[in-house]
């Protein structure tokens, strides 16, 4: 047995009361105790060793095979096993894992696993190792006594002064320090530690050094974010010193995330060179998309990156800042001291935006509250895509481009995006920050400074699910929209029209989505898109349709073809609809 260089020999040895023999001093050599191997390195007495063997006839059988065998994992050389002297806090004695395993169960774990992962290591976990033997870090300031390796009975009043030297000249002034200048007449029979502290030890008394110091900080922290590995290091040894100094944990929340790793499922590292330098990124995609890529992972497992899935979220980074800008360029003009329309004068299509964008807002602030980023990103792409995009902003072109500038159904769109602008910035702010400051700039009315100095929107209005015209309303007709889209990109795909606009929509459906239907009157076209919408009862649940081309000039400025093109003698090539806008009183929309 050799129970100085490993943990199976050394703890039977301990159990069993035997010597803990260490033959080999701290450069690696064979002390004189070793006999003929003495000041030999152990990584080149293999052979003298086998020459003793065969001289002695005791060498039994002689062969060369690789087995696995311990590795410094940065400078990629073998190592040793070796016991020596090390400073210890004990788990037990002052009923520290107890506490300790306490104070665990008042913390918020994120994920939930994070308390199962520290909770097992607390509890099995032996006595913590805080002494390191390095030429560099924080010292451990004590005196042992040469012959019996007590400490010196002094030896808290000495960490007291040593404490003060060093917070005046640094870390250097004990390595430097003569032991008389501490010790007096005591100090030729006492030895100077060279040992210093596990450097977990120097980070996990962070919760003293800084919070404590500082009374803009308070004690304890809201919240710990690190890599899953921390269960045994900074979590770790911030709550064994602090449920010692302070019996509580030092945080009450633990964020914990995985590791970036290439799309081969390799741990991105320097001397493989599968690194993708985030200065890089800033450099050719800017900072914002590499801060939307790290909203968009999902934390809690190992987190893939690669030039493709980077492209991928700039285009997503695009879709967003489009929108933005889309919406800003819809409200030049519009002064919200001025032009701000009462939400019971809001057209029902501005009305049910404005309740999706606040739906969606009580969504994201509970999102951003239990750190599920990931859904943000999502849910923030579905709206300027989907329910932004492909559906309320189609729409609204109509109604920007071709109504009277002050006319309420124009104001009432711009009134709408306003609020949405408002309340999407502040969604955008902890994510795509200089995006938003960017965005904040341009927006009109008096605000301040900057966006980061504003909490979120709370001005948008509520639609009750007890109006006609509901939530649950607006999503019955945006399914119905979507397949009539399908039917009319079938006549598109077949060349048979060349745009929505030159269609004209029968839909054969039950009286019960009919009467639905017939609420939003002549209305219904502007939602389709398309420039006419006949109705028609089909007693049966399933809805069909029917779409056919129509032979009727295009109306120049709104591109509507209506009956009515070239009827005004004065106004020729546009329909009567647009003449009105352009110079009579405008239309009257109520609903899109």
């Amino acid at each position: 047995m050799a129970p100085a260089h490993g943990p199976d020999d050394y703890l039977i040895a301990k159990k069993y009361d035997l010597a803990v023999l260490n033959l080999i001093s701290d450069e690696g050599t064979f002390k004189n105790e070793a006999g003929f191997l003495s000041g030999m390195h152990v990584s080149k007495v293999n052979d003298r060793i086998l020459e003793e063997l065969t001289a002695k006839n005791a060498l039994i059988h002689l062969d060369n095979y690789s087995h696995s065998y311990p590795h410094c994992w940065r400078h990629k050389t073998p190592l040793i096993y070796r016991a020596t002297p090390q400073w210890f806090i004990s788990m037990e004695k002052k009923q520290l894992r107890e506490e300790a395993l306490a104070a665990i169960k008042t913390v918020h774990w994120v994920p939930e696993w994070g308390f199962n992962r520290i909770y097992s290591m607390v509890e099995n976990r032996p006595d913590w190792c805080i002494s390191r033997q390095r030429t560099w870090g924080v010292p451990i300031p004590v005196f042992t006594h040469k012959e019996t390796n007590e400490l010196h009975p002094n030896t808290i009043e000495i960490m007291e002064k040593v404490a003060k030297t060093i917070e005046k000249e640094g870390v250097e002034a004990w390595f430097s320090l003569d032991a008389t200048e501490l010790l007096g007449a005591d100090a030729p029979f006492y030895k100077k530690s060279t040992d210093i502290l596990d450097v977990w030890f120097d980070s996990g008394v962070a919760h003293e050094c800084v919070l404590r110091q500082y009374p803009e900080m308070h004690f304890p922290a809201d919240f710990f974010l690190e890599g899953s590995d921390q269960h045994r290091g900074w979590f770790n040894s911030s709550l064994m010193t602090s449920v010692a100094m302070n019996h509580a944990a030092p945080y009450k929340t633990v964020l914990t995330h995985g590791f970036i790793i290439d799309v081969e499922g390799r741990k991105m590292s320097k001397s493989i060179g599968n690194v993708i330098a985030p200065e890089k990124i800033i450099q050719s995609m800017g900072a914002d998309v590499l801060r939307l890529w790290v909203a968009s992972i999902d934390y809690r497992g190992d987190i893939f990156v690669s030039d493709e899935i980077l492209a991928r979220i700039s285009e997503t980074y695009r879709r967003l800042r489009n929108t933005a800008r889309f919406l800003l360029a819809n409200l030049a003009g519009f002064a919200p001291d001025k032009h701000l329309v009462p939400t019971k004068k809001l057209l029902a299509l501005d009305r049910y935006i404005l309740e999706k964008a606040r739906v969606l807002q009580i969504e994201i602030i509970k999102l951003f509250e239990t750190y599920q980023f990931h859904l943000i990103y999502q849910k923030l792409h579905q709206f300027c895509s989907v329910d932004l995009g492909s559906f309320y902003l189609d729409i609204i072109k109509d109604r920007q481009y071709t109504m009277p500038t002050n006319s309420l159904g124009r104001r009432s769109t711009q009134t709408a995006l306003f609020h949405i602008m408002e309340a999407m910035v502040r969604w955008f702010a902890p994510i795509l920050s200089f995006t938003a400051e960017e965005i904040w700039g341009y927006m009109p009315g008096m605000r301040e400074p900057s966006v980061f100095l504003n909490t979120w929107y709370e001005e948008l209005p509520e639609l009750s699910s007890k109006e006609t015209m509901n939530l649950a309303f607006w999503e019955e007709i945006r399914k119905l929209r979507d397949e009539v889209n399908i039917s009319i990109e079938e006549l598109r795909n077949s060349k048979k029209i060349g745009s929505a606009l030159e269609a004209e929509v029968h839909i054969f459906c039950h009286p019960t989505l009919k009467k639905k239907l017939d609420l939003l009157k002549h209305e219904l076209k502007f939602i389709l898109i398309t420039s006419n919408v006949v109705l028609h009862v089909y007693n049966k649940e399933e809805v069909s349709f029917e779409i056919k081309a129509l032979q009727l000039v295009k109306c120049e400025r709104c591109w509507h073809r209506t009956p009515d093109v070239n009827a005004d003698i004065n106004y020729p090539g546009l329909c009567q609809r647009c003449v009105i806008n352009i110079s009579g009183a405008g239309e009257v929309r109520h609903y899109a």
